[in-house]
Protein backbone atom coordinates (compact mmCIF):
# COMPACT_ATOMS: atom_id res chain seq x y z
CA UNK A 1 0.00 0.00 0.00
CA UNK A 2 2.77 2.45 0.92
CA UNK A 3 4.68 1.52 -2.23
CA UNK A 4 1.68 2.48 -4.34
CA UNK A 5 1.31 5.84 -2.62
CA UNK A 6 5.04 6.53 -2.85
CA UNK A 7 5.09 5.65 -6.54
CA UNK A 8 2.07 7.87 -7.21
CA UNK A 9 3.68 10.82 -5.43
CA UNK A 10 6.97 10.23 -7.23
CA UNK A 11 5.19 10.16 -10.60
CA UNK A 12 3.36 13.40 -9.82
CA UNK A 13 6.52 15.16 -8.67
CA UNK A 14 8.51 14.11 -11.74
CA UNK A 15 5.86 15.53 -14.07
CA UNK A 16 5.83 18.98 -12.44
CA UNK A 17 8.39 20.30 -14.93
CA UNK A 18 5.87 19.71 -17.73
CA UNK A 19 3.57 22.33 -16.20
CA UNK A 20 6.34 24.90 -15.92
CA UNK A 21 6.48 25.50 -19.67
CA UNK A 22 5.02 28.78 -20.85
CA UNK A 23 3.19 28.49 -24.15
CA UNK A 24 1.16 31.70 -23.94
CA UNK A 25 -2.33 30.28 -23.50
CA UNK A 26 -4.64 33.27 -23.17
CA UNK A 27 -7.20 31.57 -20.95
CA UNK A 28 -4.53 30.44 -18.48
CA UNK A 29 -3.03 33.92 -18.44
CA UNK A 30 -6.43 35.47 -17.71
CA UNK A 31 -7.15 32.97 -14.92
CA UNK A 32 -3.70 33.51 -13.46
CA UNK A 33 -4.05 37.30 -13.50
CA UNK A 34 -7.44 37.11 -11.76
CA UNK A 35 -6.21 34.60 -9.19
CA UNK A 36 -8.83 32.05 -10.28
CA UNK A 37 -6.18 29.57 -11.40
CA UNK A 38 -5.87 28.46 -7.78
CA UNK A 39 -9.55 27.53 -7.75
CA UNK A 40 -9.08 25.47 -10.91
CA UNK A 41 -6.03 23.72 -9.47
CA UNK A 42 -7.83 23.05 -6.18
CA UNK A 43 -10.82 21.51 -7.94
CA UNK A 44 -8.60 19.30 -10.08
CA UNK A 45 -6.65 18.17 -7.00
CA UNK A 46 -9.85 17.38 -5.10
CA UNK A 47 -11.13 15.29 -8.01
CA UNK A 48 -7.83 13.42 -8.38
CA UNK A 49 -7.52 12.76 -4.65
CA UNK A 50 -11.12 11.50 -4.60
CA UNK A 51 -10.43 9.16 -7.50
CA UNK A 52 -7.27 7.82 -5.88
CA UNK A 53 -9.05 7.20 -2.57
CA UNK A 54 -11.91 5.49 -4.40
CA UNK A 55 -9.54 3.23 -6.33
CA UNK A 56 -7.63 2.21 -3.20
CA UNK A 57 -10.91 1.47 -1.37
CA UNK A 58 -12.14 -0.57 -4.33
CA UNK A 59 -8.86 -2.48 -4.45
CA UNK A 60 -9.16 -3.24 -0.74
CA UNK A 61 -12.72 -4.55 -1.17
CA UNK A 62 -11.71 -6.69 -4.15
CA UNK A 63 -8.85 -8.24 -2.19
CA UNK A 64 -11.24 -9.01 0.65
CA UNK A 65 -13.70 -10.67 -1.76
CA UNK A 66 -10.89 -12.68 -3.37
CA UNK A 67 -9.80 -13.93 0.05
CA UNK A 68 -13.39 -14.93 0.88
CA UNK A 69 -13.87 -16.80 -2.39
CA UNK A 70 -10.47 -18.51 -2.10
CA UNK A 71 -11.38 -19.68 1.42
CA UNK A 72 -14.64 -21.29 0.25
CA UNK A 73 -12.96 -23.37 -2.47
Amino acid sequence: MMKKIAFTLFALITTLNLFAQSNGVEMADALRSNGKIYVVVAVILIILIGLIIYLFALDKRLKMLEKKSAGKN
